[in-house]
């Protein structure tokens, strides 16, 4: 048996963040007719976000939110808890795509991640949200220039980013591996499924109606709004409507080449001990960590003395597919094993707890793109990559302008007014997808060096990112 089988030996299949004895009771179906001023299709983040949003906005205004299964079962609820101001991906992905705003956008990321903080404290959720900020970590050695090149950059633009090199860096997390790092204040972290859960609850604390266990099956021009059609109760009619079901199959035809669901995977360690957590030295800061690669490892520490370990592998399937038995791959859990041990050799006699994968949808920009349909009646956001934890919130006020008819700042946005470029149709899709992983593997074992292919879809907006 090899050192990676035996830390995984015994790991329950079973995302630990849903593994919680606090999690809620579902709540019952729709059961027949409804109305409301405005029904959100979706009870992850985007969907709780925007009708919590919504009546804040207007408390006087009839929301109504329908789930096919329960609030915060997938992405919402199984990711790893960065909560990043970043609205873009990323700094470097945020400057390539709009320089001239990032400025601006740099700003409305952090009075974002402020409005999450205020609604933590506000609603009382508990979720563990502290604001530790993140590392950005090279592990390679091309990848260190590259890092004071960010470097560089987010200081230019005024970001209070710190650079860590040696003593500094082993001071934050004692790492082999680590060969440089720079953080990055604006940043927290959170247990995923509690802040969905805690959402639910503020949600109906003001008012708005929830009904779990339904699933939206199409939707159409009635008069003046929209006719949901739902399973186990229905129709629903709408003045006006959000689709917030991101990797899930869209209820517009638009929008079925704008994304593409990817797996993602990850794993949790049993609580390490006061030795083993006095080796690696992570516990006082709580940084978020994620290194520098094309293929990257994200990881961070939990309130318990765990360690999530996730990230590297993101597998496309043919045809969009999204079934159940892709959310264990053992090729992918073994792999993220392996390199949890070499850069954490100390803790070698650590074993995993928990091992899960699930879906998540992505553009070919890497982050969200938004819009409206049936003349306005219908808004939507999408493309989240993977860092939606904070953005969403963002991405409700921006769908809730929109439908508004209202000029803001937001609205204003480059990012905001243009789309991604989509994906083309299968077979074209899944081996264009397969030939971006694999070119982006090989220039993470070429000293970053990019293949023609990568300098191709580099040219045309494309992307592909784990």
């Amino acid at each position: 048996m090899s050192r990676a089988e035996r830390a995984l030996a015994g790991a329950s299949p079973s995302v630990y963040w849903l593994d919680d004895p606090d999690r809620p009771e579902p709540l019952p179906p729709l059961g027949g007719p409804a109305a409301a001023d405005l029904v959100v299709v979706g009870g992850g983040y985007l969907g709780l976000w925007t009708a919590l949003r919504a009546v804040e906005r207007d408390p006087g205004l009839d929301v109504l939110v329908l789930e096919a299964e329960t609030c915060g079962h997938a992405a919402s609820g199984r990711n790893g808890g960065f909560c990043e101001a970043s609205l873009t991906h990323g700094f470097g992905n945020g400057l390539a795509r709009w320089p001239d705003e990032m400025p601006q956008l740099l700003e409305l990321g952090r009075s974002n991640l402020d409005g999450i903080a205020a609604t933590v404290a506000a609603y009382e959720i508990d979720c563990d949200f502290v604001r530790t900020g993140s590392l950005a970590v090279a592990t390679q050695p091309h990848q260190v220039a590259e890092l004071r090149s960010a470097y560089d950059d987010m200081a230019r633009l005024g970001e209070h980013v710190t650079c860590l090199e040696g003593d500094a860096l082993r001071a934050r997390v004692d790492s082999p591996a680590a060969l440089a790092a720079f953080h990055d204040p604006d940043s927290a972290l959170l247990e995923p499924a509690r802040l969905a859960w805690g959402l639910r609850a503020a949600c109906l604390s003001r008012g708005v109606r929830i009904s779990e266990g339904s699933r939206v099956t199409g939707l159409g021009r009635s008069g003046a709004g929209v006719t949901l059609g739902v399973d186990h109760g229905g129709p629903v009619a709408a003045r006006h409507v959000v689709l917030a079901t991101n990797a899930y199959p869209p209820l517009l035809r638009r929008l079925r080449l704008m994304t593409v669901p990817v797996y993602d995977y990850a794993l949790m360690t049993e609580p390490l001990t006061t030795e083993q957590r006095d080796a690696v030295g992570w516990w006082c800061g709580r940084e978020g960590w994620s290194d520098a690669g094309n293929q990257f490892i994200y990881a961070r520490t939990t309130r318990d003395g765990r360690i999530l370990w996730g990230g590297y592998d993101a597998i496309y399937h043919y045809g969009s597919r999204i079934a159940p038995a892709y959310e264990q791959r053992r090729e992918t859990s073994l792999l993220l094993a392996e390199k949890f041990l070499d850069t954490f050799p100390q803790l070698e006699d650590v074993r995993f707890s928990h091992s899960w994968g699930g879906v998540i949808d992505t553009c070919t920009r890497f982050t969200a793109f938004y819009g409206t349909a049936l003349g306005g009646r219908v808004g939507y956001a999408a493309g989240f990559t993977g860092l939606g934890v904070a953005a969403t919130r963002f991405a409700a006020d921006v769908v809730l302008d929109l439908l508004g008819g209202e000029e803001t700042e937001r609205t204003a946005l480059e990012m905001v007014r243009t789309k991604p470029l989509p994906f083309p149709p299968e077979p074209a899709r899944y081996l264009g997808i397969e030939a971006m992983r694999r070119s982006l593997a090989a220039a993470d074992a070429n000293g970053g060096r990019q293949n023609a292919f990568l300098k191709a879809m580099d040219r045309l907006g494309f992307g592909f990112d784990s």
